[in-house]
Order: structure tokens, then sequence, then C-alpha cells
């Protein structure tokens, strides 16, 4: 069994006398993506914050030694007074120029390595955070809505192109996402939150989890059931399988 690249221990987070995250047990494993999903204000945000040490909380978190870890967040503002092009942008990152080179190939973004960063679209600037957090190479990816902004398609090919980069370095990835449907079929793992775990486990068992169907409703948990399965495939940049050897369907 590999190390766990980080542990959270009974970890809670309180904003005066109001608990935001209760009792909170994270773990998250090289070459695995754990999914958090949940309510508007359930804590997401906030439990990614502890992962990342920026937020005061009560419990234990322990990080594999020498930890590299990539932050993809959920939006970015950026002073449209201070023109800066994509390829300008990521080189914030401190990245050389052949790291800068394979990530922006990597995410499908070459072509616009000189476009103003003000005038991308929603789906290209996704792919640009993207190739920031991956530029150092990181054990460790922690993604914010990752596909936020972008159209189903776009969001297809978005959780296509981070299931393959895990599979391709070996990564884990922790995510937090409202995409249901598609999330539910590219995730190992998913962590239902609402201030404190609710269920957790393989998406095919927490979609039928009593504490599931409380939070998002019946004909959301049935909805989901046919979409789910195992993922020993991979998917091209546009979400078409590529190298398909067996694909195992869950029909409910």
């Amino acid at each position: 069994m590999p190390e766990p690249l980080i542990v959270l221990s009974n970890v809670s987070v309180h904003a005066g006398s109001l608990a935001i995250l209760s009792d909170i047990n994270l773990d998250v494993y090289p070459e695995e993506i754990v999914t958090l999903i949940g309510p508007n204000g359930a804590g997401k945000t906030t439990l990614v914050k502890v992962v990342l040490g920026l937020m005061v909380y009560k419990g234990s978190r322990k990080l594999k030694s020498c930890i590299k870890i990539g932050y993809m967040p959920q939006k970015l503002a950026l002073n449209p007074q201070l023109p800066i092009t994509v390829k300008r942008f990521l080189k914030t990152s401190g990245a050389n120029e052949k790291q800068l080179s394979y990530r922006m190939a990597q995410t499908g973004i070459e072509a616009i390595a000189n476009y103003p960063m003000e005038s991308v679209s929603g789906g290209e600037l996704q792919r640009v955070l993207l190739a920031r957090a991956l530029v150092q190479n990181p054990d460790l990816l922690i993604l914010d809505e990752p596909a936020q902004g972008v159209d189903v398609i776009g969001q297809a090919e978005m959780y296509s192109l981070i299931h393959k980069i895990k599979n391709e370095q070996g990564c884990g990835v922790l995510m937090i996402s409202h995409d249901l449907h598609l999330v539910m079929a590219q995730t190992d793992r998913v962590i239902c939150l609402n201030n404190h775990v609710c269920c957790q486990g393989h998406p095919d068992h927490v979609s039928h989890d009593p504490a599931f169907i409380e939070l998002f409703g019946k004909k959301v948990s049935e909805n989901l059931a046919p979409y789910t399965h195992h993922h020993d495939h991979e998917h091209d940049l546009h979400g078409n399988i590529s190298h398909h050897k067996h694909v195992k369907h869950h029909h409910d």
C-alpha cells in the first residue's frame, strides 16, 4: 500500500460559534481522484484551504515528506489594466521553458500562448489554470471547480484530461465539483460533505447512500446510476476513448 499524500484526522473549523467543518477525516493516495461534493456552504472550499495550510483548524494534518502540491483556484482575478499573455502568466510560476512547453501541450493551450489572458474563453482559462498547477510536477493536484463556466462538452473534456494526467504522472487529485453526472464517472472516491462527512466511497455506492439521496434527491440518485463506469481506458483531449481495453458499465 503506498504512503498517503495527505491525512486529515478529526479536523474542525469554527467561525465564532458556527461550525464550518466538524470532525473531518480525509486521505488522498497517489494515483487516485478524490472528489468533494455537497451543497453550497457545505465547507468544501474551507476543507481545501485546510489541506493547503491556509486555514486555522483543530485536529491533525499530515503531509507526505517533501510533497509538491499544485493548486487550481476556482476563480482568477486579473487587472485588465495590466495586460499579460498566457505564456507570461504561466512563467510567473517559476517554470522553465521545457516545463512550460510540456504543460501547454498536455493541456492543449499551445495555440493561445501569446493571447492576452483577458481575451481567452472560459474553457481556455480553465486549461491555463490547470497548466499552471501542473508546471512543477506536483504529487498532489488540488482543483477547485476545474470545469466552472465551461459548457457540457468542455466539462467532459476537462474531466477526461484530469483523469489522463493522473494516470500519466501518478499524482493524487483532490477536487471540488458540482458536475455530478460527469464527475461521478471520472472519480475513484467521492466524499459527500455538508459541514461533516455525510457519506463516502466509490461513486456507485455513494449515489445510493441515504445521506446522498437526502442532500441531492432521489431523482438525482437514480439518474446518476447509468453514468458510472470503471476507467480502464483512456480518453483523448476531446473525451473520446483512445485506448480501449475493457469498459465495465453499471446499469441499475
